[in-house]
């Protein structure tokens, strides 16, 4: 008998390419996924690693019962999900990943509600960057996960993911408080000046990308003075007179004085989604944590609009 536990083990080797990020992914040591290896070549009788170099390979056989076990894990994964759904009860354990703003905009609130309503609901949250997160949820490390894309940049899903929008956050323009636009009720981009000095994340993620896809659209070229991947950080910049960034209204948390936040027109903004597996959809933990996340999405919405 197949030990499914050693399955695990020798998928995640076959899906992330090592030992080390297979116990990454499964939050257990090195040393743990390789007794689990060697345990399943004794069952098999088949030598299934074999040394490349410093690292590791694969073998055929490997291979072969790789592919067994993601279909076997996939097969597990829907009868828990039935099982959960026969019983009704939102139980068990749920990982869960939102990119940063969401992290700190959404889930304390979507969270909380979680365990009020369900207390036998054991939640484990990472934060990480979209795209990981994806990959993280089409290969089983995480139940659900909170993504973004930029409207003209929209983000491609794998098949076999489902999701569900949350909400469009909106970006405005953050100015300087000096700054000869900074009274202004609404701008368009083609006001700023050519020579405008702007702030940004990191290039090559995706905020950058999208920044300077949008500058580029309204015939500026960005001249990029400030690289800050947190918007607080980005906020703080701008205060002291760096430059100008656009922001999203959920990756502010309080505006610093010394600053002025002006719409756009037209409206910029981003769409805020929830992920999950389409075969694990009937898990009640499933629907109640969407549900939250849907009602925190609507909370900090109805703010938006008070405010």
């Amino acid at each position: 008998m197949l030990d499914l536990n050693r399955l695990k083990a020798l998928h995640a080797v076959h899906i992330y390419g090592s030992v080390g990020a297979a116990a990454d992914a499964l939050m257990v040591t090195p040393s743990a996924v390789s007794q689990q290896i060697a345990k399943l070549e004794r069952e098999t009788g088949a030598r299934l690693m074999e040394r490349n170099g410093r690292g590791v390979r694969l073998t055929d056989a490997a291979g072969l019962l790789a592919d067994h076990a993601e279909r076997i894990l996939a097969l597990v994964e829907t009868a828990e999900a039935d099982f959960e759904a026969l019983r009704g009860e939102v139980v068990g354990r749920l990982n869960m990943s939102a990119f940063p703003t969401a992290t700190r905009g959404l889930m304390p609130a979507a969270l909380t509600a979680l365990k009020r309503r369900h207390p036998d609901l054991h939640i484990q949250l990472h934060e990480r960057e979209p795209e990981r997160i994806v990959r993280d949820v089409a290969r089983g490390e995480l139940d659900l996960g909170i993504i973004q894309d930029w409207l003209n940049r929209p983000m491609a899903l794998p098949e076999g993911l489902s999701r569900t929008t949350l909400l469009d956050d909106i970006a405005d323009v953050v100015l300087p408080a000096d700054h000869p636009l900074a009274g202004s009720r609404e701008i368009s981009l083609s006001d700023l000046p050519a020579n405008e000095r702007w702030i940004s994340s990191s290039p090559g993620t995706v905020c950058h990308d999208w920044l300077v896809y949008t500058l580029r659209s309204a015939q500026l070229e960005p001249e990029i003075s400030c690289m800050a991947d947190e918007y607080p950080t980005q906020m703080a910049l701008v205060a002291a007179g760096l430059g100008c960034a656009i922001i999203p209204r959920l990756g502010r948390d309080c505006v610093p004085d010394g600053v002025a936040v002006v719409p756009l027109r037209p409206r910029q903004s981003r769409r805020i989604y929830v992920i999950w597996r389409t075969d694990a959809a009937r898990r009640p933990a499933i629907r109640a944590a969407v549900e939250a996340l849907a009602d925190a999405s609507r909370t900090q919405e109805n703010a938006w609009a008070l405010a």
